[in-house]
């Protein structure tokens, strides 16, 4: 596995693979050169291009490093700690931290987190790069969009739209759709920015 991106994001992942007793061989990042856990840490030269995930809890830096590295494939790292239902179907790029709840017919898109106890109910839809906080709760049938962000501890009741590079605040209770590139914060949810 090589993992692209050395902080404190970087470094939960180093713990899940860890957990899972998968190899690291290699940790870019653009700051380079320098250690993280351990590890030697240097700049991405082109040469790797196998089992990837991008270590950064940035969704806008995620995706900017994703659409750098070309012909590059990814994998997914799920803490064994997390529950996640049979019919879950999750694409490349993604990582689940430990104590994340993903239940029946729902589908996570590329390079989105799941982070530390966040609880995905039926039939969710995340797009890609989506970051998902702990203790976050999507209830059944929440679609979120590219890029957006749930705030830690925040609620969103069943089927409501979270639109793309939305931010929804840490404590936030969504109640109603939240339009693209807007920040909800409050409960019930309000709109201080779009």
């Amino acid at each position: 596995m090589k993992l692209y991106g050395a902080s404190g994001h970087g470094k939960m992942i180093i713990r899940i693979l860890e957990d899972l007793n998968k190899k690291i061989s290699k940790i870019y990042d653009d700051r380079a050169p320098f250690q993280i856990l351990n590890y030697p840490v240097e700049r991405y030269d082109g040469s790797e291009n196998e089992n990837f995930i991008i270590s950064v809890g940035n969704n806008k830096t995620r995706k900017a490093i994703v659409d750098k590295l070309k012909n590059v494939s990814y994998a997914v790292a799920i803490h064994p700690n997390a529950i996640i239902d049979k019919t879950v179907k999750i694409k490349d790029g993604t990582v689940v931290m430990p104590g994340a709840v993903i239940n029946v017919d729902t589908r996570i898109g590329n390079h989105c987190i799941i982070n530390t106890s966040a609880s995905i109910d039926h039939e969710c839809v995340l797009e890609d790069f989506v970051h998902i906080s702990p203790n976050a709760t999507l209830s059944g049938n929440v679609q979120v969009g590219e890029g957006a962000h749930i705030g830690a501890g925040a609620v969103v009741i069943p089927n409501v739209k979270i639109g793309k590079w939305a931010t929804v605040g840490a404590g936030a209770v969504i109640i109603k759709d939240v339009p693209d590139g807007a920040t909800v914060v409050g409960n019930p949810g309000r709109i201080i920015k779009q």
